[in-house]
């Protein structure tokens, strides 16, 4: 099994170097689990070729039948298809991949909860005809309202669910059936719209923490998954918050209405640090945080803005390293690509847009649009071995999307 997922990363990441191939850059292994640089304290990365005259936000074309596969901006650059399109009645809000890869969950403003199955792309072809996803479960009016949020726990035995409807619902996964199992928890401690969970590893008893957050009274709540108990409201945000993210260990960050994301390190009970991404260069000008995360090593923060601004933050330096618009709308999404070569934006222009981080951070950073929806893109996820992501869009979709084999 361990040689199955080793095989399977490293398949994984040949397809994300594969796309840098043809700029000729080195994509070895840096010296951390990411793609990217560090030197001391800054980070830094390879020198980067980037065209300031070619247009960040052309349309994707197909790959080009040259060895070494395309590069972002060059004229082979790669098509994603659209796999899958599981279609609703509503916007749909959320759609988390499953730990295993395997399947994954959907939830919508319709209040139905699915589970799907994660479809072989070993066949994928540029001309593929896209398809409804098999769905394993389904649960109608999972929640008294519409579900704007959901997360698994790191080994995928527990799901999680926000609504509008204040709650938060905790249950139990059978990953052998694809179904939900037991008596679900529902958590009312909320007194506003929950619009973010994460789980935590408590590493000293071995249990998972469930991490939650929204509108309302502006706090963090920390659940306790194995007695079912909040035991810990986290104050320090001034407006609802839109985004939490956790990257392993006890911290995570939070992104607010309030224009900050706040690091929580449950060690010490509390905020540890506290940052204004400044979203208007030069000044101390800054906007609501509506998606935030980090990579993997934890020293490169991402922020995701009302105002359309994307802000990369180097954690360790205590600077802003550069900020850049990849969308005209709200970011409400944004992910590294598993090994961090890349950067995926989900905007409110219908949109989601890949940035490459494997030049110089501070430089100009090739953006491209990959997928588009009808209406509004609400999220975007990668799955966690392979090159593809899902993605929900008020144009009562949730895609997946993948690259076809060069």
């Amino acid at each position: 099994m361990r040689f199955q997922q080793e095989a399977a990363r490293d398949n994984r990441l040949a397809e994300e170097r594969g796309l840098a191939s043809a700029r000729g850059r080195s994509t070895a292994a840096s010296s951390t689990t990411s793609g990217i640089s560090m030197n001391g304290d800054s980070i830094i990365s390879q020198p980067s070729t980037f065209d300031p005259d070619q247009s960040h936000y052309d349309t994707v074309k197909p790959v080009g039948s040259g060895a070494g596969g395309a590069s972002i901006g060059s004229p082979g650059r790669p098509k994603f298809v659209a796999v899958t399109a599981l279609e609703d009645v509503q916007a749909v809000r959320c759609a988390e991949f499953h730990p295993h890869g395997k399947v994954y969950a959907v939830g919508s403003n319709s209040k139905t909860l699915r589970i799907c199955a994660y479809p072989k792309l070993s066949d994928l072809r540029e001309d593929h005809v896209t398809y409804q996803p098999t769905v394993l479960f389904k649960r109608t009016r999972h929640h008294k309202g519409s579900i704007y949020c959901m997360a698994w726990s790191p080994v995928g035995d527990l799901m999680a669910t926000g609504s509008n409807d204040k709650t938060v619902k905790l249950m139990r996964f059978n990953a052998d059936t694809s179904n939900l199992e037991g008596q679900e928890i529902e958590l009312t401690m909320h007194d506003g719209t929950v619009r973010d969970v994460c789980f935590l590893e408590d590493t000293s008893n071995k249990s998972s923490l469930l991490i939650s957050g929204g509108a309302g009274d502006c706090k963090i709540y920390v659940t306790d998954c194995a007695t079912g108990q909040p035991y810990q409201a986290l104050s320090g945000h001034s407006g609802h918050i839109l985004s939490l993210y956790n990257w392993g260990g006890a911290m995570f960050v939070s992104g607010s209405q309030d224009k900050t994301v706040r690091f929580w390190d449950l060690r010490t009970r509390g905020c540890v640090d506290m940052v204004a991404p400044q979203t208007q260069p030069g000044s101390r000008v800054g906007s609501p945080v509506a998606a935030i995360c980090m990579d993997p090593s934890g020293r490169l923060l991402v922020s995701g803005h009302e105002d359309a601004s994307c802000v990369l933050y180097d954690v360790r330096g205590g600077r802003t390293v550069q900020c850049f618009k990849p969308h005209a709308s709200d970011i409400r999404s944004i992910r590294f690509s598993p090994s961090a070569y890349y950067l995926l934006t989900a905007g409110y222009d219908n949109k989601l847009v890949l940035t490459d981080l494997q030049g110089d951070l501070t430089m100009p950073l090739p953006s491209v649009v990959v997928a588009q929806h009808a209406d509004k893109v609400i999220s975007g996820r990668w799955h966690p071995t392979e090159f593809s992501f899902l993605s929900t869009s008020a144009d009562k979709t949730a895609t997946l999307w993948a690259l076809p084999p060069v």
